[in-house]
C-alpha cells in the first residue's frame, strides 16, 4: 500500500500477467493509494473500508458479490477496455456503484489490428514467413498465391466505434463495405466511408469476401457465427474476429476451415485464451492467430490508464463520469 492519505483503489497486483502495467504504477500513485487484492485478503476489516474504486486491468480483479460486500465505501468500478462481458453490471449497480470503461482509447489500435489480420490472412503472411525462413526451402514458386484485398468486399458485423474505424481504413484499400448492426448508422456516416447497410446478416455473409467481427459479446451475440452462417459464406471467404472468441462457434469454425467451407480465419480472440496447446485451430495452415492484442500499444494502454484516472477522480468528486457505462 502507498500514501494512506490518498483515495484507496483496489488493483489486482503488480506482478504476473494479470498485474497492472508496471510503467503506469508511478502515475497512478500520484492520485491513489494502490491496494492489492492480496492486501485486502490479508486484512479485509481494516483495508476494505478504505477502497473507493476498483481498477480493472486485464479483466482483473474479478467482481463478485462477496467482493462488493467487503467494500462499503466503493463508488466506481473502472474497467480498462471496451468489452464488459466479464462484469455483472446489474449486480454492481445494485450496490450503488458506477462503472466506467475506455472505448475511445481502444478503437483505433483495434481497428488497425483488424486490418493487419485481414491483410495477413489474405496475403498468407505467416505462411510466407515460414516458407521464406525454412531451411528446407530451395526456391519460391510463382504460383504460391493469396487473395486480392483491393476492390474486394468487406462485411463488418458491429459498426460501433471500432467497426467504423475499420471501414475508414478499408476505404483506403478501395474495398466495397457492407455492414450489419443493431442500429443503422446515419446516412452521412455511411456516405463518408461508402458503407452499405445490410439489415439481414445473411445478405452480408453471402456477399462478402472478408467478414470482420467487431462487436461486443452479449447473450444475444454469443455464437452469432455458427455452422449455418459459415455455410452462407463464400468458399474463398476469410473470417476476421477482433471482438470476442465466443462470438463464433469454434467447433463449427474448425470444421469449416478443415473442409473448405470458408477459405481462412484470422483471430485475435478465442475461447479459452490461450487455447489448449493441442487445439485443432493451432494446427491449421489457413488460420492466423494473435494473443488478444487489439489494444496492445504503448500509446493506447497509457491513454486507457489516463481515462481510468479521470473517471475515478470524477466519481470521487461527485462530477459527471467520463465514459460512464449506463444500464440499458
Amino acid at each position: 500500500m502507498g500514501d494512506q492519505d490518498l483515495p484507496g483503489v483496489l488493483v489486482s497486483g503488480f506482478e504476473g500477467p494479470s498485474g497492472i502495467c508496471k510503467d503506469h504504477v508511478g502515475e497512478l500513485q500520484k492520485y491513489f493509494n494502490l491496494i492489492t487484492v492480496q492486501d485486502l485478503l490479508e486484512n479485509k476489516t481494516q483495508v476494505g473500508p478504505k477502497i473507493q474504486a476498483v481498477y480493472i486491468w486485464n479483466r482483473k480483479p474479478a467482481i463478485d458479490q462477496e467482493l462488493l460486500q467487503s467494500l462499503p465505501a466503493l463508488k466506481i468500478v473502472a474497467n480498462a477496455g471496451a468489452g464488459l462481458d466479464h462484469l455483472d453490471l446489474k449486480l454492481i449497480a445494485s450496490f450503488g456503484v458506477k462503472v466506467a470503461n475506455t472505448p475511445q482509447a481502444v478503437s483505433s489500435p483495434t481497428a488497425d489490428m483488424g486490418m493487419a489480420l485481414l491483410l495477413a490472412a489474405a496475403r498468407r503472411v505467416v505462411e510466407g514467413h515460414q516458407l521464406a525462413t525454412s531451411p528446407d526451402t530451395k526456391n519460391f514458386s510463382t504460383n504460391w498465391l493469396g487473395q486480392e484485398v483491393t476492390g474486394s468486399t468487406l462485411g463488418i458485423i458491429g459498426m460501433g466505434s471500432i467497426g467504423y474505424k475499420v471501414a475508414q481504413r478499408a476505404r483506403a484499400f478501395e474495398m466495397n463495405i457492407l455492414y450489419h448492426n443493431r442500429k443503422r448508422r446515419k446516412s452521412e456516416e455511411e456516405e463518408a466511408v461508402g458503407a452499405t447497410y445490410c439489415e439481414r446478416l445473411d445478405d452480408l455473409l453471402q456477399r462478402s469476401d472478408f467478414v470482420m467481427l467487431a462487436m461486443s459479446l452479449t447473450p444475444q451475440t454469443q455464437r452469432l457465427i455458427g455452422r449455418r452462417e459459415l455455410r452462407l459464406m463464400k468458399p474463398t471467404a476469410i473470417l476476421v474476429n477482433i471482438g470476442r472468441g465466443l462470438l463464433v462457434d469454434q467447433d463449427a469454425l474448425v470444421e469449416a476451415l478443415q473442409t473448405g467451407v470458408i477459405g481462412a480465419a484470422a483471430l485475435d480472440v478465442s475461447y479459452p485464451e490461450p487455447l489448449p496447446r493441442d487445439h485443432p485451430l493451432l494446427k491449421l495452415k489457413n488460420v492466423t492467430l494473435t494473443p488478444h492484442i487489439g489494444s496492445a500499444t504503448h500509446q493506447a494502454r497509457w491513454q486507457m490508464m489516463e481515462n481510468l484516472i479521470g473517471s475515478i477522480l470524477a466519481s470521487l468528486n461527485g462530477l459527471p463520469i467520463p465514459n460512464e457505462v449506463l444500464l440499458k
